[in-house]
């Protein structure tokens, strides 16, 4: 337990601190890729007008908002996170788009405040990774999605290819964090998303942590050479 905590405050403290470079990071240390794999994993959702949608671990809103885009006016997407930072980032998103079909709430991956079968599609994205306990969080994301509703998770992955690991790896451990200090001015946060992304299940134990928590028809995409993944997994009807 103690060990949960540590990790919990630890993450509290980077994206507390690291909030308003967020997107500028991510972009630069994705090279744009983020984009394009969310962009991918939407099209596979296949989220309709008029659908009720969460989206845990939200930090700055952009998935939020694009699920926004997708339920329209007659759905709702709500975005959920325990940092007030991040989240006021992803408020300022709402306010300027002017979308009264968004929320924002803090709170916690591990005890999500909402009661069961309530949503169409729960999303997670580069998220997990930062969790005390993945597996917790995806039978919290399966108790408060419909029968027959999805449970998406975009995260970063682990290449399977030898040689494209140890590039990937030395990316993580030693380039990143320096873009993090030279951009950022934050190279310890920018150290621990190494070290969480490092520590991360591959995407076949992640695969099977899906059906444990009870998911069935469950898919999965490599994207970038393994250095990120997508998992969906549906609700029994």
């Amino acid at each position: 337990m103690q060990y949960q905590q540590s990790k919990e405050e630890r993450v509290h403290h980077v994206f507390e601190k690291i909030y308003n470079r967020y997107d500028a990071m991510n972009s630069i240390i994705s090279f744009q890729q983020h984009r394009l794999w969310r962009s991918d994993v939407m099209k596979r959702m296949n989220v309709k007008e008029g659908d009720y949608t969460l989206d845990v671990c939200c930090g700055t809103g952009d998935w939020t908002m694009s699920l926004a885009d997708q339920v329209g006016s007659t759905g709702k997407a709500i975005g959920l996170d325990f940092s007030v930072n991040m989240l006021s980032v992803a408020i300022k998103k709402k306010l300027a788009a002017r979308l009264k079909h968004v929320e924002f709430e803090h709170g916690n991956a591990m005890s999500l405040p909402f009661e069961d079968n309530q949503f169409d599609f729960v999303t997670i994205g580069f998220g997990l990774r930062n969790v005390p306990d993945y597996q917790q969080v995806l039978k919290e994301m399966y108790r408060v999605v419909k029968p027959g509703g999805k449970v998406v998770c975009l995260e970063t992955s682990q290449p399977t290819n030898p040689v494209f690991r140890r590039m990937y790896y030395f990316y993580f451990g030693y380039v990143m964090p320096l873009f993090g200090k030279l951009f950022a001015r934050s190279y310890k946060e920018y150290s621990w998303l190494h070290e969480s992304a490092r520590d991360f299940p591959g995407k076949n134990e992640l695969a099977e942590m899906f059906k444990h928590a009870g998911l069935v028809h469950i898919q999965v995409k490599s994207f970038t050479g393994g250095v990120a993944a997508m998992h969906m997994g549906e609700k029994p009807s």
